[in-house]
């Protein structure tokens, strides 16, 4: 085993020195950063682009009811009839024209009022002038039932349940989806990582293959050594590229969004809150910021340090799995476009455990198909880091089942390495002929 070292130098340095490698490393995150701030500033500029609409109102049932926000302005049209309000929308180039007839009753009016443009309209303007009708129509049909102006706002407030441990702590609503998506992260990243990584194990086998250089490289190491050597050189040269990517990404998101001016909240997309309804939801602020410092503590008592342990021990023994398994696989075929028909089976446990990960986690972390997919080992590396966030223990995942999912892992990793050791020993040197599925498992067997 005294070679191995040299062999994870060997792969090492030779993936680092790599041209393509070197101008990726650098290449990437400017590439990313530059599409990330080009989005942001063609939203900014779209978002300081402000809609005006016109609005001509022949009743008395919604005077100074259509106020300027910072995306849509309303001009008032008076004393024209609709054809001319339609032709001077038109003309001027406003976005559209909201015509609200006369009429006796509050319920003739809305039947009665038409949005024209140019265009079929956004959703959220719609939306905006809708909310402002359903609210005049809600109130005056429960004040034709009896019910005052102040009883109608009273009606009007919402309610939340509370929430709370039996500790008597307070619980908050969304949290565990919150958690969820934090361990998700951490999970997308190993999925990630293991598929372009180990990708570049499979490829770096073939190539040595095709080349024939492997046939001198195996008198000198034992194949075990060399397909040991190869996948940890690979991890280290990757998390080496990862390092830098997130070192100087970070650097240049900073850079390019002080530069530009934009505001980072501009890629939430968050709806713009409908007319008229600013005061109404002044109150609330301060819930609002409650609300949000809780969440923030909430966050700060995530088991940082658990998480980080756990994902450097689910991202090196899930790595090693499936980089075996790449390794074995490039092994065993003479090109690459040989190994679509493999590829699929060793991408599917991955997708799985994101997309079933996500669904179960999200909706009951501990129930059956959660636990179930976070003990499996194929899968485990994802699903369990989504449950983890909720801490090992009292109230998250119990300690059985963590250090059930980590033996198991370790057993399956023995186990994988071992399999696609015998796989490799036998087909490093096989040329000229296309693996089947049952060829494999005789070479299994060998």
């Amino acid at each position: 085993m005294y070679k191995l070292p040299l062999i994870i130098k060997r792969e090492y340095l030779a993936k680092v020195r790599n041209k393509s490698f070197v101008i990726m490393t650098f290449l990437s995150p400017i590439l990313m950063v530059a599409m990330v701030v080009l989005i942001a500033y063609l939203t900014q500029l779209n978002d300081n682009e402000k809609r005006v609409i016109a609005v001509l109102n022949e009743s008395d049932y919604f005077s100074n009811a259509f106020l300027t926000t910072e995306s849509t302005s309303y001009i008032d049209f008076k004393g024209i009839d609709l054809e001319k309000a339609k032709d001077s929308t038109s003309n001027l180039g406003y976005y559209g024209l909201l015509y609200i007839p006369d009429a006796a009753h509050l319920e003739q009016v809305a039947d009665g009022t038409f949005f024209y443009s140019k265009d079929a309209p956004s959703t959220m303007v719609l939306g905006a002038l809708e909310s402002i009708f359903e609210e005049r129509l809600r109130q005056q049909r429960l004040v034709r039932l009896g019910v005052s102006s102040e009883d109608f706002a009273a009606i009007d407030n919402g309610y939340e349940i509370k929430i709370s441990t039996f500790a008597g702590e307070q619980n908050l609503k969304g949290i565990n989806e919150i958690k969820a998506f934090i361990g998700g992260a951490f999970g997308y990243l190993i999925m990630m990582f293991i598929i372009i990584y180990g990708g570049f194990v499979m490829r770096s086998v073939i190539e040595e293959k095709t080349s024939r250089i492997i046939e001198v490289i195996i008198s000198s190491v034992k194949p075990f050594q060399l397909m040991m050597g190869k996948i940890i050189g690979t991890a280290l040269a990757g998390i080496t590229q990862f390092a830098i990517w997130v070192i100087s990404g970070a650097i240049l998101f900073v850079v390019a969004f002080a530069i530009f001016d934009i505001d980072p909240g501009i890629m939430s997309g968050g709806p713009e809150l409908p007319s008229g309804m600013g005061a109404e939801m002044a109150p609330n602020l301060a819930n609002d910021t409650e609300l949000a410092e809780g969440y923030l503590k909430e966050l700060f008592r995530l088991p940082l340090a658990l998480l980080l342990i756990s994902f450097v021990v689910y991202f090196v023994l899930g790595y090693l799995i499936y980089s075996s398994i790449y390794a074995a696989i490039g092994a065993a075929v003479d090109n690459e476009t040989d190994t679509q028909q493999f590829i699929f089976p060793i991408i599917m446990p991955l997708m799985l455990a994101i997309y079933v990960g996500f669904f179960s986690v999200f909706n009951n972390p501990h129930g059956p198909i959660a636990v179930g997919f976070s003990l499996f080992p194929l899968t485990s590396p994802i699903v369990m880091l989504m449950r983890l966030p909720g801490g090992v223990g009292e109230g998250g995942v119990p300690l059985w089942q963590f250090i059930a999912s980590i033996v198991l892992l370790l057993i399956t990793f023995v186990g994988i390495v071992w399999l696609a050791a015998k796989i490799y020993r036998v087909g490093i040197l096989m040329y000229g002929k296309k693996p089947t599925y049952k060829e494999l498992f005789k070479w299994l067997r060998y």
